[in-house]
């Protein structure tokens, strides 16, 4: 397996569009403008986003997702059976009160397979890097979410058949990523907010739910879908949601400390740029052969962090996990969605710049 110790510094996936992009994806959605045209036009977005992140001198480097509609984009897109804005709407909030509403795909047929979720973004990234890549995919259990009881109770009998098919699919589209030399494939899991936020775990209560049942379910799902893929290194972002420079959910992580301790990921990127995060106490749960990407840097905010706070919070996490088990990253994408959070292209440039000038100062080259 590739040795961690050489991965200090990394996005978590997105980063902003340009907006020659976002003009081309409208004009393609409207009928305007080809699939080869928006094909080219996806390529010179994902080679200056490569460019952007080995220039900032990231340790690993991702395509910037720039050829998803929403960081979960690629997932939706490859099947048919999903409407992609049929489903329920998530609330996003930020401390100034503002607030929006996200529509989530829901599933209206049985799912039929249309084309490799990430085989495209893999091919093309490993062709034009030259710093180490990853891959980034969404977590199985997001598509859980996507089941609507009356909406989704003609494509299958049960939610549990839906799953049982989902699971099959991601763990077929692993296979392929690592047939085509994949070494390091990140899964992005928002929907364990769930079970970690308060008012979330209330309403899920209240539909007769055991969050602490449910999560337990998901880390097997997780683990039935990456065991058996020796030389990979699985990483799990954890996210509390991240649109537009809002977010949908806050918690301490104690609330989930068994995907610590029971999910088979090596390696946990984890939102820790505010108060939502609370505090590094529930890192010591962390196994002594897993890492940390400890996400100190905001994506959602265009101010700076001070470096000499972050080594102070990095230290303070050292209570609790040795140093040489961590990295730094910003907290979360730059754009979940292609909208993208509230910062310039050179604003988000000199946020990586800072993760990787402070890696290297604690870490060395």
């Amino acid at each position: 397996m590739t040795d961690q110790t050489a991965y200090r510094s990394e996005v978590v996936g997105s980063l902003l569009r340009p907006a020659y992009l976002a003009n081309a994806r409208k004009q393609y959605e409207s009928g305007q403008l080809g699939a080869v045209e928006l094909k080219k036009i996806e390529d010179r977005a994902v080679d200056e986003a490569i460019t952007l992140q080995e220039a900032a001198g990231c340790d690993v480097v991702t395509d910037g997702e720039m050829r998803r509609y929403a960081f979960y984009g690629h997932f939706t897109d490859a099947f048919d059976g999903y409407d992609r804005y049929g489903g329920i709407r998530i609330p996003f909030r930020n401390e100034q009160g503002e607030q929006l509403a996200h529509p989530l795909p829901v599933l209206v047929d049985r799912l039929k397979w249309r084309r490799s979720m990430c085989a495209e973004e893999w091919v093309y990234l490993r062709a034009r890097a030259s710093h180490p890549i990853k891959m980034t995919m969404v977590d199985a259990t997001l598509g859980a979410g996507y089941y609507d009881p009356v909406k989704s109770k003609s494509a299958y009998a049960n939610f549990d058949e839906y799953m049982a098919e989902l699971i099959d699919f991601c763990r077929r589209e692993i296979d392929e990523l690592v047939r085509l030399g994949c070494t390091y494939i990140q899964i992005d899991a928002p929907h364990y907010m769930v079970q970690l936020d308060p008012q979330w775990r209330e309403e899920a209560r209240q539909r007769g739910e055991d969050p602490d049942k449910t999560l337990a379910r998901y880390i097997d799902i997780d683990n039935a879908i990456i065991d058996g893929h020796p030389g990979v290194i699985f990483a799990m972002h954890f996210c509390r949601g991240n649109n537009q420079s809002m977010f949908a959910g806050t918690g301490n992580y104690e609330l989930v400390s068994q995907i610590f301790t029971r999910s088979h990921f090596q390696r946990f990127l984890l939102e820790y740029d505010d108060e939502r995060s609370g505090g590094f106490e529930p890192l010591r749960h962390v196994p002594d052969d897993r890492f940390v990407v400890l996400g100190l840097v905001s994506s959602k905010k265009p101010q700076l962090e001070s470096p000499k706070e972050l080594k102070q919070r990095i230290k303070e996490a050292t209570r609790y996990i040795p140093l040489e088990r961590l990295a730094l990253s910003p907290q979360c994408g730059f754009a979940s969605t292609q909208a993208g959070n509230r910062l310039t292209i050179e604003e988000e440039r000199h946020k990586l710049e800072l993760v990787t000038q402070v890696a290297r100062e604690i870490w060395g080259a």
